[in-house]
C-alpha cells in the first residue's frame, strides 16, 4: 500500500497560510539533469532545524516570514533538544550528527539553497516538501543524497515525489554495506547482546488486501545465535516515525524468532501486536517511482542492530 507522507491539495495549503510562490521556475529535479521536471525556487537559509528540516527565506515570494522546509524522501533521527547552538543539541543517536552535516553543507554553499519539487503542494505537517541543494565548487549538491550516502538518515520514499527514489535507495544500500553511521551497529556504544546474530524480515505485502489483513503484515526478528536474546527496550520502526517498543519480558529464543504484527491481537511469547489501524509498510514498485521501504531494529543504546531495506538493491 502507498501510505507515505500525504500530498496536500493547494487549496488546503492556501487556507493554512502557505501560498506557492508565483516565481517558481521549471527544471530537472536532479542536479545532474534527467528525470522528471520539477518546480524550482531559491532561498537563503536562516537556520537548520535538524537533520531533515531547514528554515528558508524563499526568494520572490513577497513575504518576510521564512518557511520551514522538510527534505523530500529522507528521515533523520529525532532531536530532543533543539538549538541554533550546536553544543546544546541533544537527541537520539545520530540526530546531532545529521544536523551538523546539514549545517556544514549549507555553510559550504554560502547559505544559498535551491529547492525543487515535482508538486509545489507537497507538504508534511504544513512544511513544504522539497529537495534541498547547495552550490559547492560551482555545482549543485543534493543534501538528502549526501546525508544518505553518509548513513545519517533513512530512505523514506514518497509516491508523490518519486524523482529521487531510485538514487536515494541505492545510496542507503551502499551506506549499509559500508557500515556507515546508522549502519554501524555499535556506533552509539556497546549494547546488550552485542555479538548476537540478529536479522530482520518484513512481510510488507499481506495476503489479500493489506487494509483488511493488518496482521498479515509483520516484522520478524530472527536470532541465529546459540543463546536467547532479551529484547526489552528494543524497538522496531519503518522509515517513518512509527515504532513498536518491546516490553521487558520479551525474549527472542536461540535459533528462533519474534513476530510483530501490525494490527491488534493478544500477545504471546513470540507474537506481538503493534495495534495500528492501517498498514505500515509500502509495497515496492519496479517502475520510475521506485517505491519501497524498510524495517529497522534498534537496541536501547540507539544502535541500529538489524534491518531489511526493500526492494533489495545492489550497493554497487
Amino acid at each position: 500500500m502507498l501510505r507515505r507522507l500525504a500530498l496536500v491539495l493547494s487549496a488546503i495549503l492556501v487556507a493554512s497560510g502557505f501560498a506557492v510562490p508565483a516565481s517558481a521556475a521549471t527544471a530537472s529535479c536532479l542536479p545532474t539533469g534527467g528525470g522528471p521536471a520539477c518546480q524550482v525556487w531559491t532561498g537563503k537559509v536562516v537556520r537548520v532545524g535538524d537533520g531533515d528540516t531547514v528554515l528558508v527565506d524563499i526568494a520572490g515570494d513577497g513575504k518576510n516570514n521564512p518557511r520551514w522546509i522538510r527534505l523530500i524522501n529522507v528521515q533523520a533521527m529525532e532531536l530532543t533538544t533543539y538549538s541554533s547552538v550546536a553544543a546544546r543539541r541533544r537527541g537520539e543517536c545520530h540526530a546531532v550528527a545529521a544536523t551538523a552535516r546539514f549545517e556544514q553543507l549549507v555553510r559550504a554553499g554560502g547559505g544559498v539553497v535551491r529547492l525543487t519539487a515535482q508538486h509545489a503542494e507537497s507538504s508534511s505537517k504544513n512544511r513544504p516538501l522539497r529537495s534541498v541543494q547547495v552550490r559547492i565548487n560551482g555545482q549543485w549538491r543534493d543534501v538528502g543524497l549526501d546525508l544518505l550516502r553518509h548513513g545519517l538518515t533513512l530512505w523514506q520514499p514518497f509516491k508523490g515525489e518519486y524523482a529521487w527514489n531510485a538514487t536515494y535507495r541505492t545510496a542507503q544500500a551502499r551506506a549499509a554495506e559500508q557500515g556507515l553511521h546508522l549502519f554501524d551497529t555499535d556506533a552509539c556504544g556497546s549494547g546488550p547482546a552485542q555479538n548476537a546474530v540478529l536479522t530482520v524480515f518484513v512481510n510488507y505485502d499481506a495476503e489479500g488486501a493489506d487494509e483488511k489483513n493488518l496482521n498479515g503484515e509483520y516484522v520478524r526478528i530472527d536470532n541465529a545465535s546459540a543463546y536467547p536474546v532479551p529484547l526489552g527496550g528494543w524497538w522496531v520502526r519503518d522509515s517513518g516515525l512509527r515504532r513498536y517498543t518491546f516490553k521487558a519480558s520479551v525474549v527472542v529464543p536461540a535459533a528462533g524468532s519474534v513476530f510483530v504484527h501490525v494490527g491488534a491481537g493478544v500477545d504471546t511469547a513470540t507474537h506481538k501486536y503493534w495495534g495500528l489501524t492501517t498498514p505500515v509498510f509500502d509495497n515496492p514498485t519496479d517502475d520510475e517511482q521506485a517505491l519501497g521501504d524498510g524495517a529497522y531494529l534498534f537496541d536501547p543504546k540507539g544502535d541500529l542492530r538489524a534491518w531489511m531495506q526493500y526492494p533489495r538493491t545492489p550497493a554497487a
